[in-house]
């Protein structure tokens, strides 16, 4: 979903979480939860063993592994999503991209306005965003990754602040971000004719499209954007 910058616009909508995490952008008022995967800004950049998911109140926290042994190098298939949907309704994706990072995403589309992108690092799925009606955001260790209403995917590395505080974005944005509770923050995206929107998390990172510039927010207070 696109905001227009000087005529801003606000949307609200709540994000579910399915087993760690949910992410999301309304189409009406632009109050977003969003969520997470492998907590504590997201999954390992391929290379690494993802671990396991665990909830962690600041950014760049190492996750914890859960209890009982697994092997060292296995993979955590941990979901995040912001739908009402089960997942994939296909077998195969309908396209795959590379991420900054080296790893992939696997995209399908599996609805109107409504998407998948399977993060895949060292053959297993180690993160899962969703879009059903809203956008989605993920801070994976330092590599953001958003998946848009339309399917369009980006990822990219750094231009991130932490907050609280009032930060430059991409686009003439700027972002407000205040901390509202236990790993739980919130932004006003804030654009010429003043707040254009709102992310908030609860526990799990969220992102947007906001008029091409791409916002993830991270349940420890970072955010970053990306054109």
């Amino acid at each position: 979903m696109n905001l227009q910058k000087r005529t801003p616009r606000q949307a609200t909508a709540e994000a579910r979480p399915v087993r760690r995490a949910g992410l999301a952008l309304a189409a009406a008022s632009l109050l977003v939860v969003g969520g997470t995967a492998c907590e504590s800004d997201g999954a390992t950049p391929a290379g690494d063993a993802a671990p396991a998911a665990s909830a962690s109140t600041e950014p760049g926290d190492q996750a914890a592994s859960p209890s009982g042994a697994r092997p060292p190098d296995a993979e955590e298939d941990v979901t995040a999503t912001s739908g009402e949907g089960d997942g994939p309704g296909k077998s195969s994706p309908d396209r795959t991209e590379k991420l900054v990072d080296g790893s992939e995403a696997r995209i399908t589309e599996v609805g109107e306005q409504h998407y998948v992108a399977e993060i895949v690092s060292k053959g297993a799925v180690v993160a899962t965003l969703e879009t059903d009606g809203h956008d989605a955001g993920l801070n994976a260790n330092g590599m953001f990754v958003a998946l848009t209403l339309g399917g369009d995917l980006a990822s990219w590395m750094g231009n991130d602040h932490q907050g609280p505080g009032t930060f430059e974005l991409e686009g003439d944005w700027k972002a407000k971000v205040t901390k509202v509770g236990e790993l739980r923050y919130r932004a006003q995206i804030i654009g010429h004719d003043g707040v254009a929107g709102t992310l908030e998390t609860d526990g799990h990172d969220t992102g947007l499209d906001a008029n091409g510039v791409y916002i993830v927010l991270s349940n420890g207070g970072v955010i970053s954007s990306h054109k």
